[in-house]
């Protein structure tokens, strides 16, 4: 069997290597965010937009050289990694950048350090689960609006006690609000709701992640004249909806079946997941 590697600021290293300090910021104060990505048939998939959030989230965070994680490196050091593991090019993989150096909350320098992990994928497309998912509100922590609120980072305590109650429950999923009360999105995932025919997401301006397949499935949508609109979303709609469905780049596409006594169906679900195989 071969060995298996990592990434770390340009050097493999076995995955099981030490290769992070009790120092490292992203573990004392969070201070970093990540990129979940996923490659098929030896293609990262939406490279453009990874590298664009990562850079947007990294400009955010005041951190020096985000210039240099365009899509070319990403999809440059995947394709690396995948070669040296010998993965047969279906993959997914996460991105790790942190804040490097020292300094308490207050940095002494504001150079990024990165770690890229993977695991290789059977599957050279994107499936829909066979099993509809069950879901519930989690509404004992809410997530709050603000600059940072669209990125992917390392501050995932929200997530973390989301996780918590869902297992807890018995559920596959659990829908996290907003400070306002208002749906946001899932513990993994972007939510979209169909109800009276139109496909609703929230906006970004609800404190959502702007996830990359949430911004691939609107462009699908206006391709194939389907009315998607971003708005502000009372979570009441779980019982009326029609259909719920959960994105994120890794999985694609992920329908939900029950809601409580509430149950839904797929078709657009299917019919946006057949697209995306041939985006």
């Amino acid at each position: 069997m071969s060995q298996k590697y990592l990434l770390f600021n340009d050097e493999f290293h076995l995955v099981d290597a030490l290769v992070l300090t009790t120092s490292n910021r992203s573990f004392k104060f969070g201070d970093g965010l990540f990129e979940s990505m996923r490659m098929i048939n030896h293609k990262l998939q939406f490279a453009d937009l990874h590298a664009d959030r990562l850079i947007a989230g990294m400009k955010a965070l005041k951190m020096d050289g985000y210039a240099l994680m365009d899509d070319y490196f990403l999809r440059q050091k995947t394709t690396d990694l995948a070669k040296k593991n010998r993965w047969s090019g279906n993959a997914r993989f996460r991105l790790s950048v942190y804040r490097d150096g020292a300094g308490v909350y207050t940095p002494e320098i504001n150079k990024a350090g990165y770690v890229l992990e993977g695991i290789p994928l059977s599957s050279s497309q994107y499936e829909l689960n066979t099993k509809g998912l069950i879901i519930d509100v989690y509404d004992e922590m809410t997530k709050s609006v603000n600059k940072m609120s669209n990125f992917k980072t390392s501050n995932a305590l929200l997530y973390v006690m989301a996780g918590i109650f869902k297992s807890q429950n018995r559920l596959d999923e659990a829908m996290i609000l907003n400070q306002y009360g208002f749906l946001c999105e899932s513990i993994s995932a972007n939510v979209f709701v169909v109800y009276d025919n139109k496909i609703y997401t929230p906006a970004l301006t609800e404190g959502c992640i702007g996830g990359i397949m949430r911004t691939a499935i609107m462009q699908l949508a206006k391709m194939n004249d389907m009315e998607l609109i971003e708005a502000q979303i009372n979570p009441e709609i779980l019982k009326e909806a029609e259909e719920v469905f959960i994105t994120n780049a890794t999985q694609g596409i992920q329908w939900v079946m029950g809601y409580g006594r509430k149950r839904y169906f797929n078709e657009v679900s299917k019919f946006l997941i057949e697209k995306l195989n041939n985006f």
